[in-house]
């Protein structure tokens, strides 16, 4: 299907554009992107956005938001197909899909956590969904289920480039003894589409995001490195 010029309206750090931008590449959907400040919404990205988020995909002039409706409006309307075409297989990667969004959400306590206590009490609840992970990826990989990459690929690859600035901080013990887990994070990182997903200088744009928390790991990049 031909679709109308696409623009995804962003935010630099924000995983669930990330998403998005890897399923328009992966489609081989050329799109423009529109930056957009959260801290100071503008009119116009609230006339498009309801829910005050991002992303926004703009299909022309009509908008779609939240990145698991884009991400699934993508891959009904442009080939090739990420999702799998057995429904129960469909159903069973959407529900991974979920849990990897759960996984943002305990990131997200883990950069606010306000002490060390809390801050190992969030590194061991994340370890103990990777493990829950380890158990469910398809042993002969690279990907979740296998050889092929697809949406639910797409919605964890966010999710481990938030450990490529962690493990520069500290070993947190989250990762570690996961070897598909391992595997399936480099293929990811190896994947362009994933690769070009954010800008080069989004290393030390979410340092110094950390760095703007009242947190532990704020605190922790505040130490200088011997």
């Amino acid at each position: 299907m031909s679709l109308a010029g696409l623009t995804l309206i962003s935010h630099a750090l924000c995983p669930y554009v990330q998403r998005a931008a890897i399923v328009l590449a992966e489609k081989g959907r050329p799109f423009a992107r529109r930056e957009v400040d959260l801290a100071a919404k503008p009119a116009w990205f609230l006339a498009v956005s309801p829910l005050g988020k991002t992303p926004v995909l703009l299909v022309g002039d009509t908008p779609v938001f939240e990145s698991a409706v884009i991400c699934e409006y993508l891959d009904e309307t442009v080939a090739p197909a990420l999702h799998p075409a057995d429904a129960l297989q469909r159903a069973r990667q959407r529900g991974w899909m979920e849990f990897g969004s759960q996984l943002l959400n305990g990131i997200a306590a883990f950069y606010n956590a306000p002490d060390e206590a809390a801050l190992a009490a969030c590194a061991t609840r994340l370890r103990q969904g990777f493990v829950r992970l380890e158990a469910e990826l398809d042993p002969a990989g690279p990907f979740f289920a296998g050889p092929a990459f697809g949406l639910v690929d797409a919605v964890f690859a966010p999710v481990f480039r938030y450990f490529e600035v962690f493990d520069t901080i500290g070993d947190f013990g989250v990762l570690g003894g996961l070897p598909r887990v391992a595997a399936w994070r480099l293929a990811l990182a190896q994947r362009p589409s994933v690769r070009d997903a954010v800008a080069a200088d989004y290393p030390q744009r979410l340092r110094a995001f950390v760095r703007q928390r009242d947190s532990a790991l704020a605190r922790r990049l505040a130490v200088p490195v011997a």
